[in-house]
């Protein structure tokens, strides 16, 4: 019988990042940004990676010159996030073969972490998004409500490729039960295997996460209105900003809206990102933080995005003016019932999120026994100590990540009210 070979540090690395990253169906799909600079001496928390976007300019017409503003877009990622697992082995489980190690120490190991990071990053992920399909008392999934999210993608320009659903349990037998015999399996599929695929239809990947948040809405109530003509940006000049604050006032005293409740504004509508023709529907946007409104004339402030940029002539113009002068006293309206619990899927391009790793410290420079090792842009360490007192050999697997936004406009959650189910 062949004997097994000792498993080095970063033999069990790469195979714990590889599994790793296959576990992982949401952050495994989007957009991961990895800095190689950081492997030179290993990453610090707090470490922020600044991704540029492109600069957006208007089409002159005409021979005449007419400059446009340039105007610098960058997306703050701060690696910060230090999660791990800590197991302990001893020098006999290095002797067993790779397979077997995986299965008995690797896998339940990264399985716990890939289910933090999933969490977190799903957390932080619907609050950022503002479009939407149903969110009413007739909400569970259909094929169209499916397609209606990649309509929204679509119209907010998202490429065709690389595009995900990820489906709460609930969802996945709805939907499993109205496309029945629509998805396929193919030799494509297969190679990109990534754990609780269903399969590819309707233009998207289509996977069943168990950690997808619910949301509860807010309980505003009264008669909400905007408070104030020159909300957002009017400028017709290139001005772009990620959010704006929104006065509110005209709602009951004492009631509230939630981060990650989905508003509308009237007379605020959605507009095509280059022609800038109205679309024909209410623009969407996402509060980031809870707001309680104090009385119906003091009301509040709420922070939304994406921002309300209406002004014609600037590029970034993402919203405009129909049938009112100005934004002051125009209808705020929740989306969904107020205080009520939705279960939620997110529907998305691989650019809408970026997940960024950092190379933590190699410790094995130092002479310890560890390694470190990336995985399609996901890094991880692992390091172990002799522990005397104990005969023991504790070890330790960290990652150090961050999760943010990158084209949120390329993502739709599909809402549905938990007493459905």
């Amino acid at each position: 019988m062949a004997t097994n070979s000792i498993l080095t540090p970063t033999m069990i690395t790469r195979e714990a990042a590889r599994i790793l990253h296959q576990k992982l169906n949401f952050v495994g799909n989007v957009n991961r940004q990895y800095d190689d600079r950081f492997a030179q001496t290993g990453a610090k928390i707090g470490t922020t990676l600044n991704v540029r976007l492109p600069a957006k300019y208007n089409v002159r017409t005409g021979a005449a010159i007419s400059y446009d503003e340039h105007v610098e877009r960058s997306t703050p990622l701060t690696v910060s996030s230090q999660y791990g697992v800590d197991v302990s082995f001893s020098s006999v489980d290095l002797t067993m073969s790779l397979d077997d190690f995986s299965e008995r120490v690797l896998d339940p190991a990264m399985a716990q972490l890939a289910a933090k990071i999933e969490s977190d990053a799903l957390s932080v992920a619907y609050k950022r998004v503002a479009n939407y399909t149903n969110a009413t008392t007739d909400g569970l999934i259909t094929y169209k409500r499916f397609q209606q999210n990649g309509r929204y993608i679509t119209e907010n320009l998202g490429p065709a490729g690389n595009r995900c659903a990820i489906l709460t349990p609930a969802s996945t037998v709805e939907f499993n039960d109205a496309v029945k015999g629509l998805f396929h399996d193919s030799s494509g599929i297969r190679k990109q295997y990534r754990e609780r695929m269903l399969g590819r239809t309707g233009g998207s990947d289509v996977f069943e996460n168990t950690l997808l948040p619910s949301h509860t809405t807010g309980t505003l109530a009264g008669s909400p209105l905007s408070n104030g003509a020159n909300q957002g940006t009017s400028a017709t000049t290139n001005v772009w900003s990620s959010q704006s604050t929104l006065a509110i006032d005209g709602a009951t005293g004492a009631t509230t809206l939630k981060a990650g409740d989905i508003i509308t504004v009237s007379g605020v509508y959605a507009v095509h990102p280059e022609s800038k023709a109205n679309l024909g529907y209410l623009k969407r946007f996402v509060v980031q933080s809870d707001v309680t409104l104090t009385t119906a004339t003091v009301g509040g402030t709420a922070t939304v995005k994406p921002a309300l940029i209406y002004g014609s002539g600037n590029s970034y113009q993402n919203c405009a003016l129909s049938g009112v002068s100005d934004t002051d006293d125009n209808t705020i309206t929740l989306i969904g019932a107020v205080g009520s619990a939705f279960g939620q899927d997110l529907f998305f391009h691989k650019d809408a999120f970026m997940f960024g790793s950092a190379d933590l410290e190699d410790v094995s420079k130092d002479g310890a026994w560890g390694a470190r090792a990336v995985q399609d842009g996901i890094s991880l360490r692992i390091a172990r100590q002799y522990d005397i007192a104990n005969d023991n050999f504790p070890c330790r697997l960290d990652i150090l990540w961050g999760f943010a936004e990158l084209y949120p406009e390329l993502a739709s959650v599909h809402r549905y009210e938990l007493d459905l189910v």
